[in-house]
């Protein structure tokens, strides 16, 4: 089974607001309501090609019940923790106005809670997969993702047997913190993977130096997505992929860096081939920026088909 870990999920309500006034009443032009967070937009595009997950996070208040309905009407298998106190966070996004975001905070999640969560995560084996995706609530730790990776690795040592394969997408100290316990993958995009060593990353070439020092730190596999210039793979095989992006128009960009986590997983899963899985991840990061929505598996084998098999 494939896990995904949303710490902080979301109600993103999507709008678009024509001639926007600072210090006056708006009024929408569009509107979208979704349930939100890195790791449950992997659960979607997993789902959507054909692969079961089961989503784990912290909910809390009527937002919380919202995102739980929405998400379990999709065919993800839901398994949040239930928060008694709080309310789960709204984020509203103005698509049409430079990509302006308010984002919600969210619910103070309880040292206990956290706990069950750890436990809930001791029970993966060796044939699940776990995502640990997105930024964290202040309530918690800035190691959790490491004290996670760092739990289930003692685990295994004790018990004689390996671990669930870890992806993690994450930036800065939560990502870096994860290097030592050798994820299976990680996923920055090319201004955070610069923001890490203190440089700009413009071009394919660069990224690979850099790509190459988080592996020699940890990470096994180093997916670097960078927009519209394409991606590069760093695999731990020794290989090195590297594409410009697919053609097409660019509808609705969140979520695309979280589906192409989903088509690398769906890709290295089909056919354990590395520049497979790349280049399945590539068109399932564009079929969902080419939409309005995330990628359908239709989409995304559109994609596929037109950019990589002529």
């Amino acid at each position: 089974m494939i896990y995904t870990v949303t710490f902080n999920p979301s109600l993103d309500y999507i709008v678009e607001v024509n001639n926007m006034t600072l210090g006056a009443t708006n009024r929408t032009s569009f509107e979208q309501m979704l349930p939100g967070g890195k790791g449950l937009n992997v659960s979607f595009v997993l789902k959507n090609l054909g692969f079961d997950t089961t989503a784990l996070g912290f909910l809390a208040g009527f937002v919380g019940e919202e995102i739980e309905n929405r998400v379990a009407k999709t065919g993800v298998t839901c398994e949040f923790i239930k928060l008694s106190e709080g309310c789960s966070r709204i984020n509203m996004k103005v698509r049409n106005v430079d990509g302006t975001e308010v984002n919600g905070m969210g619910p103070v999640i309880p040292a206990e809670k956290v706990q069950q969560m750890l436990e809930r995560l001791d029970t993966l084996t060796k044939d699940d997969i776990l995502v640990l995706a997105g930024s964290i609530p202040s309530s918690m730790p800035a190691t959790v993702y490491s004290d996670i990776m760092k739990r289930l690795a003692k685990q295994s040592e004790k018990c004689g047997v390996a671990g669930p394969m870890i992806v993690v997408d994450a930036t800065k100290d939560l990502l870096m913190n994860v290097l030592p316990y050798r994820p299976f993958l990680i996923k920055p995009n090319h201004h955070e993977l610069g923001e890490l060593f203190g440089v700009t990353i413009t071009s394919h070439e660069e990224v690979i130096p850099y790509a190459k020092k988080l592996q020699e730190q940890g990470a096994r596999n180093v997916l670097v997505s960078m927009g519209g210039l394409g991606a590069v793979l760093v695999d731990e095989q020794g290989g090195v992929h590297k594409s410009k992006a697919p053609e097409g128009v660019v509808v609705n960009s969140v979520g695309a860096g979280d589906s192409m986590v989903a088509g690398f997983l769906a890709g290295w899963l089909e056919k354990k081939n590395y520049e497979y899985a790349f280049y399945m991840g590539l068109a399932a990061g564009s079929a969902s920026a080419f939409s309005e929505k995330l990628a359908t598996s239709e989409e995304v084998a559109m994609v596929y088909q037109k950019s990589f098999l002529c």
